[in-house]
C-alpha cells in the first residue's frame, strides 16, 4: 500500500474509532466472501465491519486514545465498528460464530473500556439491558440499591457485573420459599413467581 493510501486508510480507520460507541474485534480466516457479506447483513444498518491491517489499526487505536487494542490483533482482523446498540452486536456476533467456527471474537472495547473475549460473550448474553436489569432488580429486593445504580453503569462495566450480580440473586432465591419434599409441590411453587411476574407486567 502506498504511503498517501495507509495515510488515508489510518484516518478513516480513526475516524470510525472515534465516532462509534464500542468496536469487536474478530478473526474472518476461512470464511467466504459469502459468508463476510451475510454477516455483514446479518450486523445491519448501525455497524460497520471492516477488514484492516493490524499495523494501520494500533496507529488508527493510538490516536483515537483507544487502549487495549494492540493485544488483540492478531492474525487477519475485521472490525465491527458500532454506532448502535452493543448487546444486539454482540449477538449477532456470537450467534454467526456459532454457526461458523471460521469466525472467531477476539475481543474489543466498549465506552473506553477494553473487553476480551468472555466479556463479549457476556455482553451477547445479556439479550437485552433493560430486561435484564429489570430480572435482577426483582429478585434482588433487599438489594435494589444496586440495581439502581446498575442502570446508570457503562454497559461494559455491566458486562463485568452481571455475573456477580446472578449469583447474588441465586444466593438469595433459595430463602424466599420454603423447601417442598413434594416434587409436586415444589413445580407449583416454581411455577408461582412466574405467574406473578406476568400479572404485574
Amino acid at each position: 500500500m502506498a504511503r498517501p493510501d495507509k495515510a488515508a486508510a489510518v484516518a478513516e480507520l480513526t475516524d470510525e474509532f472515534r465516532s462509534s460507541n464500542g468496536a469487536v474485534l474478530t478473526e474472518y480466516r476461512g470464511l467466504t466472501v459469502k459468508q463476510l457479506q451475510e454477516l455483514r447483513r446479518s450486523l445491519g444498518e448501525n455497524v460497520n465491519y471492516a477488514v484492516a491491517k493490524n499495523t494501520l489499526t494500533k496507529i488508527a487505536a493510538r490516536e483515537a486514545g483507544v487502549d487495549g487494542v494492540d493485544d488483540l490483533l492478531n492474525g487477519p482482523t475485521a472490525i465491527a465498528f458500532i454506532k448502535g446498540d452493543p448487546v444486539e452486536v454482540a449477538k449477532g456476533l456470537r450467534d454467526f460464530a456459532k454457526a461458523n467456527d471460521k469466525l472467531v471474537i477476539k475481543g474489543g472495547f466498549l465506552e473506553g473500556k477494553a473487553l476480551d473475549a468472555a466479556e463479549i460473550t457476556k455482553l451477547a448474553d445479556l439479550e437485552s439491558r433493560e430486561v435484564l436489569l429489570a430480572r435482577l432488580a426483582g429478585g434482588m429486593k433487599a438489594n435494589l440499591s444496586k440495581a439502581a445504580a446498575l442502570f446508570q453503569a457503562p454497559l461494559a462495566q455491566a458486562a463485568r457485573a452481571v455475573g456477580a450480580l446472578q449469583t447474588k440473586v441465586e444466593q438469595e432465591q433459595p430463602t424466599a420459599s420454603a423447601p417442598a419434599e413434594d416434587p409436586s409441590a415444589t413445580a407449583e411453587t416454581e411455577e408461582a413467581p412466574a405467574a406473578a411476574e406476568g400479572s404485574e407486567g
